[in-house]
């Protein structure tokens, strides 16, 4: 019993084991709580403590509010025999590493949450010069442990000094500086090292070896045979304070190799009211070196960065001066000045002037003490400037505009822009272009001025009183624009013109129209037109030319002239019209031979024995000849319901005409192609009565046809549709003998909207027919199978009963007044 009460008790306690056993790593990461009173303590950076007292270790863990993330200390083992000495320094750089990322973390997480205040607070400090050095977490200045000894570095409490003897005598010695500052080393005994620098240490244990080394001291001018060599093995880790205006003020643990500009960085920088141009190392209460960041940033260097030793104190005090510029330099933003730096240091600091600044003068806002001041800097006196705190420099751009620059164009062998200090005459101007072409009209050259008041002035010179020294050159000033004219441009363009029957292939882009050349002949124009058609009417071949001697003011007075040429298929002409020579304007007129037609086409569908196009052979040929030529009809063709389709183009007399579209168009309607609804195409369904074209051939119902018709011959068609205003709309079988009114009772009959006096039929031909009207009666049509009939909607509601009966009473009473009316005028004549 007692068994499963304990195995119970062990089963209930097992989750707390685990749970303590999982907490463990994150309890070797936590750090001990800041005393009370202590200030807030930024990011540490931990170096690798040896023989650290567990209290002290817990002293230099530093905690940091602000960044939310602590990184601890790495205590290790005062025994010098149990060091993994590779492993230590592994160590320290992958936490070195593990506090960028945890920074960068830090950074991007409070970036995404920051209120609107803090955001504009980091905008601003983006624009500060130095700002982004801090900022950038890839930077890594942590200094690397895997380096030689430096002979200057001073000695302290947890360092690791190794020893070694060799050549002569040879022994290796592996102690740790204790907190005292002594070594202890076999048969040596103790030996004060702290605050000494390697040099001195190695200097002094010469002296101690020497007792009981031999060699270890060269005698007789002879040099030791036995060397002695002191070097660093794991270092110790120091506190350093970073206060003033720095992002993440605190303490921070950093290893001694460390230097003040690494404390500055762990803690984030100076912030947006914190110097960079003068922060202060204090050691015991003493100024003992000043920073200058610039000096860094700018010159790549830092004088008066140091080692940092235990309870240094690195100090970030407000700035003094501080400036802005903007505009067009290569680094605007904001600069921190000394005392004595002027307004050419800022530039310097911002990389100088870009290529499209205005180095000449530069603006100043200054903030005084009662409101702002403008300066106006001159390039001679940046370096004399006195900057003060507040001030806004602007670097403005240079103009858009030339100062010394001359155009020239036209009728020139290089036309554009051109110096003024190369060409300061009009004649240089021309020399420098190449000369002037062979065109250019030198009898007035146009030479436009900008005067002072920006208005323009035109001046025409006759350049060749120029070359013939009749009149001085012209001087020239900015912004003159020579214009030299050309000849073709001042001369009408002269074409000759061809139109008709010919093959101009390019007449989509010339229009008919040919450029004119000296001695052309109508031969020459008609080579050029690609020849003339087949259907090209040759005997009378016109040019028409214009008149340009006639009378002026007389009504008869001749405006044209026509001549007519007789042209042989091969281009050739009689002896006497042959090489008749154009004029300029010249419009030749190729007109279509009359006995000339092209085939002409009609189209048969439906039931005869071939369908398809047929060509019309006499321009007289019916409808009877076309259904002979397709071989008659069908047995089972409905003659009664076959129709003419005729299409037919229609010009707009109020729009002009596309020649294009038309022209598609009718290709169109040859083929015998459906367009669809297009606006110029007339489309005509013709009712024939096919019965009697065919029993009279040559009658009056026999319709000539035309290009393009379609006669079409419909199948036997067995039904009637009934549609409109019946009960029940629907196709019904055609029945010989049945009259209009059996195919409305079999749609159900009229209904009370029914218009049956405007009832009408359509037969399958297209013809129509109505209803007609005898005395009370309705006559209505024939009806044939294929045929719809169709029955209109009242217009106006049907009378009730009770309307129609009072309409009917009013009626009589009306008529019975008046017959009483007209009997009392009877009575009394």
């Amino acid at each position: 019993m007692n068994r499963f009460k304990l195995a119970k008790t062990y089963k209930s306690l097992l989750p707390y084991f685990l749970s303590l056993i999982i907490s463990l790593p994150a309890f070797s990461q936590v750090n001990a709580p800041a005393a009370a009173g202590q200030a807030p303590q930024g990011n540490t950076q931990s170096g690798t403590p040896r023989g650290n007292a567990p209290g002290n270790a817990q002293g230099n863990q530093p905690a940091s509010p602000n960044s939310g993330n602590q990184q601890s200390g790495n205590p290790q083992s005062t025994d010098p025999q149990n060091t993994d000495k590779a492993k230590t320094a592994t160590d320290q750089k992958a936490q070195n590493a593990d506090a960028n990322n945890d920074q960068s973390k830090v950074n991007k997480t409070t970036s995404s949450s920051l209120t609107p205040e803090d955001q504009e607070k980091e905008a601003f400090r983006q624009k500060i010069y130095g700002y982004s050095l801090f900022a950038d977490k890839s930077l890594s200045p942590i200094p690397d442990l895997q380096i030689a000894t430096p002979t200057n570095y001073i000695v302290g409490p947890g360092d690791e000094l190794k020893i070694y003897l060799y050549n002569y005598a040879e022994s290796t010695h592996e102690t740790i500086v204790n907190k005292d500052g002594f070594i202890s080393i076999p048969r040596v005994g103790n030996v004060f090292v702290s605050g000494r620098t390697i040099e001195e240490v190695r200097k002094i244990l010469i002296d101690k070896f020497a007792k009981f080394t031999p060699g270890l001291i060269g005698n007789g001018g002879e040099t030791a045979r036995t060397k002695l060599m002191v070097t660093l093995g794991d270092i110790r880790s120091v506190k350093v304070f970073v206060t003033g205006e720095v992002i993440n003020p605190g303490t921070y643990e950093v290893s001694s190799l460390s230097s003040a500009f690494n404390a500055l960085y762990q803690a984030g920088g100076p912030n947006e009211i914190g110097s960079f141009r003068d922060i202060r190392v204090v050691r015991q209460g003493k100024v003992i070196t000043r920073i200058d960041v610039y000096d860094w940033l700018v010159n790549g260097k830092i004088d008066g960065d140091i080692r940092v030793q235990d309870n240094d104190n690195v100090v970030v005090g407000y700035y003094l001066k501080r400036a802005e510029i903007t505009g067009m330099v290569k680094r605007p933003g904001i600069y921190e000045l000394k005392t004595e730096e002027k307004l050419g240091d800022v530039l310097r600091y911002s990389g100088g002037f870009s290529d499209r600044a205005y180095r000449d003068r530069i603006k100043v806002q200054r903030i005084t003490s009662r409101e702002r001041k403008l300066f106006d800097v001159p390039q001679d006196s940046y370096d004399a400037f006195d900057v003060v705190t507040g001030d806004s420099i602007a670097v403005g751009t240079i103009l858009d505009r030339f100062e010394n620059k001359v155009t020239i164009e036209g009728a020139v062998m290089r036309p554009g822009d051109y110096s003024l200090d190369n060409s300061p005459t009009l004649k240089k101007l021309i020399d420098n272009a190449d000369g002037l072409r062979e065109d250019a009209f030198v009898g007035r050259i146009n030479v436009l001025r900008t005067r002072t008041d920006l208005t323009i002035e035109n001046i025409s010179l006759n350049y060749t009183d120029i070359i013939n020294n009749v009149v001085p050159d012209l001087v020239l000033t900015r912004l003159d624009q020579i214009i030299v004219p050309s000849r073709f441009d001042m001369a009408e363009t002269a074409y000759v013109s061809v139109e008709g029957e010919v093959n101009n292939v390019k007449v989509g882009e010339n229009e008919g129209k040919f450029p004119y050349t000296a001695n052309m002949t109508l031969e020459d124009l008609l080579v050029q037109a690609g020849g003339l058609k087949e259907s090209a009417y040759t005997s009378e071949i016109e040019v028409v030319r214009r008149k340009r001697d006639s009378v002026a003011g007389a009504a008869n007075a001749q405006i044209s002239e026509v001549f007519k040429f007789n042209v042989n298929r091969d281009l050739s002409m009689n002896n006497k019209a042959s090489n008749f020579t154009l004029f300029p304007f010249d419009q030749v007129t190729v007109r279509k031979s009359p006995n000339y037609v092209e085939q002409q086409t009609v189209f048969v569908e439906g039931e005869v024995l071939v369908t398809g196009p047929y060509t019309i052979v006499n321009k007289n040929d019916k409808i009877s000849d076309i259904i002979k030529r397709a071989g008659g009809l069908t047995e089972l063709a409905y003659p009664e319901g076959a129709t003419l389709l005729r299409r037919t183009l229609i010009q707009s007399l109020e729009q002009p005409t596309d020649y294009d579209a038309a022209e598609a168009t009718e290709k169109s309607i040859k083929k015998g192609t459906i367009l669809g609804d297009l606006p110029n195409v007339k489309e005509e369904k013709i009712g024939i009565v096919l019965k009697n074209i065919l029993k009279n051939p040559g009658s009056f119902e026999d319709l000539v046809v035309q290009e393009g018709d379609i006669i079409r011959i419909p199948k036997r068609l067995e039904t009637v549709q009934v549609t409109g205003s019946v009960l029940y709309p629907t196709t019904v079988k055609y029945g010989k003998g049945l009259a209009f009114t059996d195919y409305i009772s079999q749609s159900g009959g009229f209904t009370v909207q029914s218009l049956r006096k405007s009832s009408y039929i359509k037969y399958p031909n297209g013809n129509i027919d109505r209803t007609r009207r005898f005395l009370f009666f309705n006559v209505y049509p024939k009806v044939e199978p294929g045929s719809e009939i169709f029955v209109p909607v009242r217009a106006a509601p049907v009378l009730n009963t009770q309307q129609t009966i009072s309409t009917a009473t009013g009626l009589l009473s009306s008529v019975m007044g008046l017959i009483v009316t007209i009997l009392a005028f009877r009575s009394l004549n």
